[in-house]
């Protein structure tokens, strides 16, 4: 959910590398029209790129694997915590629910957003003030087996042309009673009179067998300041 958009200047700067019609001859990487101006319908075809891992197995079966090795049953009680071993069932599939997310600025209660079981947020989800600082923290819980490489990414749009992206690496989590808790980075949303307006964006938390967990279709308004309430 990262909302540090920015309006799109006529001349674009991408990655670093600055589009130049005397330059299209060389060998520099430049963006091209498309890969700048991604719009809505354009999905997460490069998050759709499967990495091919080992077989799975249960939680378990991991367990009684080389239990007589002193030093791997160790590592895999470290690894796992304090997990209930008759609590984790049989099951080869993690399973991660996204408890809350919240956004949280300095000065102000933190802004708690309800996560609709559809993934569809009714209307305007949030508003946000303009150059303001803030960071997005997740509470999820981690129940039946490990999850491997849980990612959380998000797309904005404005007018249907894609204005921002960001991909997160949260981590392997164990699953446990108790919840997770990770903070991003603080980010500062966009100011001034072409940043103010309205926003649709798609947030999704993935795991390395790109497994998804929730996708939310959202959007959301940057204005003069924060929204009442109440």
């Amino acid at each position: 959910m990262s909302l540090a958009v920015e309006p799109v200047p006529s001349q674009e700067t991408k990655n670093g590398f600055e589009e130049n019609a005397e330059e299209n001859q060389s060998m520099k990487r430049v963006g091209s029209e498309s890969s700048v101006y991604e719009t809505e319908d354009e999905g997460d075809d490069a998050d759709d790129n499967k990495i091919e891992l080992g077989p799975q197995c249960t939680l378990k079966e991991q367990l009684e694997k080389d239990k007589d090795d002193e030093s791997l049953r160790k590592w895999k009680e470290q690894l796992l915590g304090n997990v209930d071993i008759n609590d984790v069932g049989e099951s080869l599939e993690p399973e991660v629910k996204i408890i809350s997310l919240s956004i949280v600025s300095p000065g102000r209660s933190d802004i708690v957003l309800k996560v609709p079981e559809d993934g569809k947020p009714k209307g305007l989800w949030f508003t946000l003030k303009e150059g303001c600082g803030y960071r997005l923290r997740f509470e999820f819980h981690v129940s039946r087996n490990i999850v491997a490489g849980l990612k959380y990414t998000n797309n904005v749009w404005r007018t249907g042309f894609k204005v921002d992206g960001v991909k997160q690496m949260l981590g392997t989590f164990s699953p446990q009673q108790e919840a997770y808790t990770y903070e991003m980075p603080e980010e500062t949303t966009p100011s001034g009179y072409f940043a103010r307006g309205s926003y649709s964006a798609k947030t999704k938390f993935v795991d390395d067998d790109n497994k998804c967990y929730l996708e939310i279709n959202y959007t959301f308004d940057i204005r003069k300041d924060w929204a009442n309430t109440k």
